[in-house]
């Protein structure tokens, strides 16, 4: 036991030791540039990733990328992992579930990766987890919340907190704290992580003694959501959990608002973005409003605070969780290898159950399912910005 912390200690402070260099934003097959030399010789160790560099959800997919990128330059700065260096090599799957398996195939088959740091959504992370676990690759998403990603089999991993988890965590947060008698729910009932989040939230509510005044689902890119608030307006519920992605929580925020409903407004990490989508003249939608995270920007960790601004100089914007999260899992997999002494594919993953891991997200270690084990961040919006609340277990 001892022996697992001391070693993930070394790696946290062999990675955070060094200064990171600046990268590019966005790209497709993105190498690390400090790996570029050791590739010419073949002293690399070549780790894939997969991400929507384009497309709706390229915010989530950009920033996860960048994230690892940056974790990839500090630790191939200190050294590299077993004496090598780290080359990244990474691709825009935009989103898309056949694009990403099609990407996979290609980390696998032509780049001959050993490992596998993505996917980044849910849906494209879960058919990619199923090809890794016929080929046996070692993955682990950082930003995957599905529950369905890891029970494709013993190889899968994540750095984030589960879509129940999420559901079950506001639940308890809405009844403990907020003091809340009832509630609705508007979600997207295409998306598997919008179900998933909301199946969760309604069953730990009901058991908190909640009443669920309604649950209103919509299809996938609906833009009108005013019926579904309407109704749920005559529900007059204390609080309405919106498990959605920031761009649809933009918008249905705004039409809540126009039609007078008071409600609190609760989400999950899904909502890390919207203050970049909302129009500045509507932030009053989304103020007060509660949502679970896996980090806070506050926090006075030092290493955090070294990671935010290294990234705002590097890519000239400032870092979100699934920046922070993208850091984490290249870490956690890099750490792995280095304990495991080997690339062999069985040798990481029992070292990646086995981790006792500290990273930017707070102390992780892994469930018998391969989910992390942390606290929750609970944050709110006050004057246009993102502010901490207070850590929470459910």
């Amino acid at each position: 036991m001892m022996k697992k912390r001391l070693l993930a200690a070394v790696l946290a402070a062999v990675m955070l030791s060094a200064s990171a260099t600046g990268c590019a934003q966005g790209g497709g097959n993105t190498d690390s540039a400090a790996a570029g030399s050791a590739a010419a010789a073949g002293e690399t160790i070549k780790i894939g990733g997969l991400a929507p560099l384009t497309g709706n959800v390229s915010v989530y997919g950009i920033a996860t990328n960048n994230g690892v990128k940056l974790a990839v330059d500090k630790i191939n700065k200190a050294g590299g992992v077993l004496g090598k260096q780290i080359e990244y090599i990474s691709y825009d799957e935009k989103g898309d579930a056949i694009e990403a398996v099609n990407a996979y195939n290609k980390l696998v088959q032509d780049d001959k990766v050993v490992a596998l740091v993505g996917d980044v959504t849910s849906k494209p992370t879960i058919a990619v987890a199923q090809k890794a676990v016929k080929d046996g690759l070692p993955m682990i998403t950082a930003t995957g919340t599905a529950a369905d990603i890891t029970k494709a089999g013993d190889n899968i991993f994540r750095a984030c907190f589960i879509d129940p988890f999420q559901g079950e965590l506001m639940a308890a947060y809405a009844a403990q704290k907020l003091g809340a008698k009832t509630a609705a729910i508007i979600y997207d009932n295409g998306d598997d992580y919008s179900t998933g989040v909301a199946n969760a939230f309604e069953a730990a509510a009901k058991e908190a003694g909640m009443t669920i005044t309604n649950k209103e689902a919509y299809q996938s890119g609906s833009v009108d959501f005013k019926s579904q608030l309407t109704k749920i307006k005559a529900g007059n519920p204390d609080v309405v959990m919106v498990p959605v992605y920031y761009s649809d929580v933009a918008l249905i925020a705004v039409q809540a608002k126009d039609i007078g409903l008071s409600a609190k407004l609760l989400g999950a990490d899904g909502w890390d973005g919207v203050l970049e989508k909302i129009d500045k003249s509507n932030l009053d939608a989304v103020k007060d409003c509660y949502f679970c995270s896996q980090y806070s920007a506050e926090s006075s960790d030092p290493d955090l605070q070294a990671f935010l601004k290294t990234y705002k100089e590097s890519y000239g914007a400032d870092a979100n969780m699934f920046a922070v999260l993208g850091y984490d899992a290249m870490g956690m997999m890099a750490a792995a290898i280095e304990k495991a002494g080997s690339t062999d594919s069985d040798k990481i993953v029992e070292a990646l159950k086995g981790i006792e891991y500290k990273g930017l997200t707070g102390n992780t270690t892994f469930d018998e399912n391969r989910n992390p084990v942390r606290e929750a961040v609970i944050t709110t919006i006050a004057d246009g910005k993102y502010k901490f609340v207070e850590n929470f277990k459910k």
